[in-house]
C-alpha cells in the first residue's frame, strides 16, 4: 500500500465552485428521451404528465442544476415548431444521426421545460445553426421568453403556456466543426457573429450566450473563436470524451476490459486536464479578466455499444471504471473552476456514461450515478487550496490519487479522493491546516471487488455507496486508507 500526503488549507479559499460543472445532458439520442424520460402520460409506466416517475425522483436527487438539450449533432438538425402544438398534430422526422428512426416529436420545448421544472434545473437549449435559420433560433427564444404580444408569445399562450419561461443558457450551434456543418473556424466565427445578435434579451430575461467551442486539442479554434468573436460570447464550450480505443477502429469494450484498458482510461481521464490548461491559455490571450465561461457541454466515457443493441443508440454500461472517470474529472473540472462554468456529462438515462439505465419499466442507478450523488456537496462550495504528494502507477505514467476539496455555507469541509489504482490501497496522511480539532468526521465510500463490476436489472446494488470508517484523527492529522479503485468522501465539521 503506497503512502501520500495531502495539504488542505480549510482557511485559504480559491472562488466559489459553480454549480453547474454538475451539469447534465439528454439529447434525442436512443433511448435517452423516449423511455428514458418521456414516456407519455398513456404509459403503464407511472409517469406525471408523461415523465416517468422512478427516473424522475431519481434524478431529483442528484441536484441537477442545468440540464443541455435538443442535442448534440441532433441540435442541427432540430427544427423546434414541428415540437410544440397538440401531440397528435406534431410532424415527424427522422433521426438521420441516431440510428434513422422516426422521431415523432412528442418531447419538445413544452415537455422540456416542464421536465426542468421538475427537477429544479435550469435548461440549457442548444440552438440550429447548422440546418436552421437566423429567423428560427430568434423565433425560438421569442417563443420561450418574450412577455407581451408577439406572434410567437402568443403561439405560446395558445398552446398552453401564458407566463413566459426564464431561460438563461443558449448554445448557438454544436460542434459546427463537425456534425454541425463541417465548418472552418473562421467562418463559424462570422455565421456565430450573426446569429447571436438576433438571440435576444426581452424583459428581464438576460442570455448567457455559449459558441460552439473545439474539439479535444484543436487549438486553432479556440484562438480563432477568441479573437474573431470574444465579445460577443459569454461562455465557448469543450467536447472530450474519454475513449481507451480508438474512435473509428474500435473503442473497447465497457464490461470486459483488460488492465491495460483500465490504465488507459485513467490516463485519458487524465488528460481533460491539460486540455482545460491549454485551452484555458488561449482564452486568457483574449479575456484576461476570465469573463468567458469555459463550457465543457459533453464529456464522459465512450465505449463500444453493448452488443446486440442499436449501433445509433450509443447504449453502453457502466462500471467502476466509469465512476472514476466520473470523480477524476469533476476534480479536475472544481481545480479549474476560476474557468469552467459549466459541464453537462454524457449522458443523463441510457445514452454513453449515463446516469440511469432503464429497460422497459425497470430502472437502475449506475455507479456514475452515486459520483455525482456524493459530489453534489461541492455545488456553490468554496474551493479550498490543496496540496497532493501522491505515488504512480503503471509505470509513473499515472498519479494514483486526485483530490478536491471545499467549504459549504454551513462551514462543513467536503473532500474528495480519487484512488485510480485498481489493485493497491492507498494510505493518506491528510494535513487538515486551519482546524485544531474536528468535531464531527464521517465518509462515504464507493467501491468493489472486480474492476468491472457494475449493476444490472438482476443485480441493481452491486455498486453503490457505503460508510467509510476506515480513517483516524491522531490530533494533528486525518490518516486515511483508501481502498483500491474507489471514489471516497470525507466531510469534515469543525
Amino acid at each position: 500500500m503506497k503512502k501520500s500526503n495531502v495539504v488542505i488549507n480549510t482557511d485559504i479559499e480559491q472562488g466559489t465552485i459553480n454549480k453547474n460543472i454538475y451539469g447534465h445532458f439528454a439529447e434525442h439520442l436512443g433511448r435517452s428521451i423516449y423511455e428514458g424520460i418521456w414516456v407519455g402520460e398513456e404509459s403503464s409506466i407511472p409517469n406525471t404528465r408523461g415523465i416517468r416517475n422512478d427516473v424522475l425522483e431519481a434524478l431529483k436527487k442528484l441536484d441537477i442544476p442545468v440540464l443541455r438539450w435538443p442535442g448534440g449533432c441532433f441540435a442541427d438538425e432540430y427544427h423546434w415548431k414541428d415540437g410544440v402544438g397538440k401531440r397528435e398534430d406534431r410532424k415527424q422526422m427522422v433521426n438521420t444521426h441516431w440510428g434513422g428512426v422516426l422521431e415523432n416529436n412528442h418531447f419538445g420545448t413544452h415537455e422540456f421545460m416542464m421536465l426542468c421544472e421538475m427537477l429544479g434545473a435550469e435548461p440549457y437549449i442548444g440552438g440550429n445553426v447548422g440546418s436552421g435559420t437566423v429567423q428560427e433560433m430568434s423565433e425560438w427564444v421569442e417563443y420561450i421568453t418574450f412577455d407581451g404580444e408577439s406572434p410567437m408569445a402568443n403561439w405560446r399562450k395558445e398552446n398552453g403556456k401564458e407566463e413566459p419561461w426564464q431561460l438563461t443558457y443558449f448554445g448557438v450551434g454544436n460542434e459546427n466543426w463537425g456534425c454541425g456543418g463541417n465548418m472552418r473556424p473562421q467562418y463559424y466565427a462570422d455565421l456565430y457573429r450573426r446569429y447571436q445578435t438576433y438571440v435576444r434579451n426581452y424583459g428581464e430575461n438576460k442570455i448567457y450566450k455559449i459558441a460552439g467551442g473545439a474539439n479535444i486539442d484543436d487549438y486553432n479554434w479556440t484562438e480563432t473563436l477568441m479573437r474573431e468573436a470574444s465579445d460577443f460570447m459569454d461562455g465557448l464550450s469543450l467536447h472530450y470524451y474519454t475513449i481507451p480505443g480508438d474512435f473509428w477502429e474500435g473503442k473497447g469494450s465497457a464490461t470486459n476490459f483488460s488492465e491495460d484498458e483500465w490504465n488507459i482510461t485513467m490516463k485519458k481521464a487524465l488528460h481533460i486536464d491539460e486540455l482545460i490548461r491549454k485551452h484555458g491559455t488561449l482564452m486568457d490571450k483574449y479575456d484576461p479578466d476570465k469573463r468567458i465561461g469555459m463550457i465543457i457541454d459533453e464529456w464522459g466515457t465512450w465505449f463500444d455499444v453493448e452488443p446486440g443493441t442499436n449501433p445509433g443508440f450509443l447504449y453502453q454500461q457502466n462500471t467502476i471504471r466509469d465512476a472514476l472517470v466520473a470523480g477524476i474529472s469533476l476534480n479536475i473540472f472544481n481545480d479549474h473552476s476560476d474557468r469552467v462554468q459549466m459541464a453537462n456529462i454524457a449522458q443523463t438515462v441510457n445514452v454513453l456514461q449515463a446516469m440511469i439505465l432503464t429497460e422497459g419499466s425497470k430502472m437502475i442507478l449506475t455507479p456514475t450515478y452515486h459520483v455525482f450523488e456524493m459530489y453534489k456537496v461541492h455545488q456553490d462550495a468554496k474551493k479550498l487550496a490543496i496540496d497532493v504528494n501522491t505515488g504512480t502507477i503503471n509505470n509513473g505514467s499515472i498519479s494514483q490519487l486526485s483530490v478536491s476539496a471545499s467549504k459549504d455555507e454551513e462551514g462543513k469541509i467536503n473532500i474528495s479522493l480519487c484512488n485510480l489504482d485498481k489493485d493497491s490501497g492507498a494510505d493518506i496522511s491528510l494535513d487538515l491546516r486551519g482546524i485544531a480539532d474536528p468535531s464531527k468526521i464521517s465518509g462515504r465510500v464507493l467501491t468493489s471487488d472486480n474492476m468491472n463490476d457494475r449493476n444490472t436489472f438482476e443485480s441493481p446494488e452491486a455498486v453503490e455507496p457505503v460508510d467509510f470508517k476506515d480513517y483516524k484523527w491522531n490530533g494533528q492529522t486525518l490518516d486515511i486508507s483508501l481502498p483500491s479503485k474507489s471514489v471516497t468522501l470525507i466531510s469534515i465539521e469543525s
